[in-house]
C-alpha cells in the first residue's frame, strides 16, 4: 500500500504541474535522493522528487479493532494497521529559479489539496480510501541532519507527513459462535 499511495501521489502531482506549467515531460519522480553507489541519482536531474524518509505506526486505539461480525459469530483477525509516512520533497533543476518555481507549484498542489480521496480523485487505487497531507516543519538544524544523513548536499526542500496508509494482512486467527441459547434456571 505504502508504494500505491507514493505512485498515486506522484501521478497525481504530475498531472497537477503539467496543466499549470504546460508541460509535456514528466517532472515528478519517486526516488531516493542519493543512489546505492552514493552519488547523486541521474533520475532525479531536473525533477521534483518525492522521497520516503520516515515511516511511523498510527497508535489510536480504534484503528485495532480485532473482532470482526460475520454470520453466525465473530471472527477474530490481525488487526489492520495505520501508518503515517514523512515524505521528503526536493526540487532538483539545473538552474535556481527553476529550482524555487517548481517547489512554489509543489507547495501549491498541497496547499490546494490537502486530502485526496475518491472525491478529488476517481482513480484513487483501491484499498486508498483518503491520503491527507500536512506541512512538517522542522527547523534548520534537523534538516542540516537529515541532508546529512542521507549524504547529500542540501537542495530546496519540504517535507509532507502522508496521514493513514492502510496495511491490513487480512488473516483471520479464530471464529467465536453466537450464544444461540441462554439458561434461565437456577441451581440453589
Amino acid at each position: 500500500m505504502i508504494d500505491k499511495a507514493l505512485q498515486f501521489t506522484n501521478q497525481t502531482l504530475e498531472q497537477f504541474l503539467k496543466f499549470k506549467l504546460g508541460l509535456d515531460e514528466n517532472v515528478v519522480v519517486t526516488n531516493s535522493i542519493i543512489d546505492v553507489t552514493g552519488t547523486l541519482s541521474k533520475l532525479n536531474q531536473n525533477k521534483i522528487v518525492l522521497t520516503l524518509i520516515n515511516l511511523k505506526r498510527e497508535t489510536i486505539k480504534p484503528f485495532y479493532v480485532r473482532q470482526k461480525r460475520v454470520v453466525n459469530g465473530y471472527s477474530d483477525k490481525t488487526p489492520v494497521e495505520r501508518y503515517n509516512l514523512d515524505l521528503l520533497v526536493t526540487s532538483n533543476f539545473d538552474h535556481y529559479k527553476e529550482t524555487l518555481k517548481f517547489l512554489n507549484d509543489t507547495i501549491l498542489f498541497f496547499q490546494i489539496n490537502p486530502v485526496l480521496n475518491s472525491n478529488t480523485s476517481s482513480n484513487i487505487p483501491s484499498g486508498l480510501l483518503k491520503l491527507e497531507f500536512e506541512l512538517e516543519s522542522i527547523d534548520f538544524h534537523q534538516m542540516h541532519s537529515l541532508w546529512n544523513a542521507m549524504g547529500a548536499k542540501y537542495q530546496p526542500s519540504v517535507i509532507y507527513k502522508m496521514r493513514l496508509i492502510t496495511l491490513d494482512a487480512n488473516q483471520t486467527e479464530g471464529f467465536e459462535s453466537d450464544v444461540l441459547q441462554t439458561s434461565n434456571s437456577l441451581s440453589v
